[in-house]
């Protein structure tokens, strides 16, 4: 074995310790990253915790009650009406938006006239601040002086109630949420269109495919996993949607739009039981996270093309 071999293998060797020895070197320098985690997100979920097993209401002296707010919560039709508002408002703000926002990014990953400058127009609502967007789509909801029911009676269509009717209110909006959602899908849509290979495209075209066969069989299963994450991205968001809602409806009428995030903000500070508060936080969260760990599972087993 020559000089040169031995003195690799010796290298080779060291590696790990030396790895070792530049780890043990710089950790002191993330102890204060540690810190402060451990205090903005650890410490926080901590004292929720240690809230929920607590009868407290502000302006009382606290009681342990252990798990009687989540035995609570099982028995509470109100929760139970929010958890279906909140499923209901999130399966419409994710489907919709990734519907509408794949159909755009098709339109504008074509070429024509102006197509930079309609994508930016396009991308518009979704720089609006969400009190703004609700501010706004108040306004255009209101059944007499709204711009909504104007357009309708242009087109012979009885004026509607919008959001002050129980059974149309949160499809109103889940409408507000497409209109400033959309554009995010599409973005991102959009990117992986931008990335797709054109010999599959070549190939079809002398196999004489239309154009829904390419997008079946082609398209669409490539872009699948930039589908997913959108899907994922929109959950999440719709999920822990508030302002938009609060600002339109307030869980109005009665308690027709009230999802769990309103529910939660409703008893912290309307009712001021913060302990059965925490106990809606802590189930809430344990909802986000499992249908988190689900989308991204579904997200792992897409395969990338």
């Amino acid at each position: 074995m020559s000089q040169a071999t031995l003195e690799q293998k010796a290298a080779i060797e060291e590696t790990p310790e030396r790895g070792r020895a530049f780890g043990r070197h710089y950790l002191p320098f993330a102890y204060p990253a540690l810190l402060i985690t451990a205090a903005v997100i650890v410490f926080p979920w901590m004292f929720t915790i240690y809230m929920s097993l607590h009868d407290w209401k502000i302006g009382q002296q606290r009681e342990f009650v252990g798990l009687a707010n989540f035995v609570k919560l099982a028995t509470d039709g109100r929760f139970h009406e929010a958890i279906w508002h909140t499923l209901y408002f999130t399966v419409l703000a994710v489907v919709l938006p990734v519907i509408f926002g794949t159909i755009a990014a098709l339109i504008f990953n074509e070429r024509f006239p102006l197509r930079g400058f309609l994508r930016a127009v396009f991308i518009l609502p979704m720089m609006a601040t969400p009190v703004a967007v609700a501010l706004v789509w108040t306004m255009m909801f209101h059944p007499q002086l709204g711009v909504l029911n104007y357009l309708l009676s242009l087109v012979g269509i009885p004026p509607q109630l919008w959001v002050y009717e129980p059974s149309t209110v949160i499809p109103s909006l889940v409408l507000v949420e497409v209109w400033h959602w959309t554009p995010l899908v599409m973005l991102i849509v959009l990117g992986g269109l931008a990335a797709l290979p054109t010999e599959p495209y070549e190939s079809a075209k002398i196999d004489g495919a239309s154009a829904w066969q390419m997008f079946r069989h082609i398209t669409l299963p490539l872009i699948m996993p930039f589908l997913l994450v959108a899907i994922v991205i929109r959950t999440i968001d719709a999920l822990k949607a508030f302002d938009t809602i609060y600002v339109i409806t307030q869980g109005g009428p009665g308690t027709a739009s009230e999802t769990l995030n309103i529910y939660l903000y409703l008893n912290a500070f309307s009712f001021y039981n913060i302990g059965y508060a925490s106990a809606v936080t802590i189930v809430f969260f344990v909802l986000i996270v499992l249908l988190s760990m689900m989308l991204l599972y579904l997200r792992q087993k897409a395969k990338w093309s």
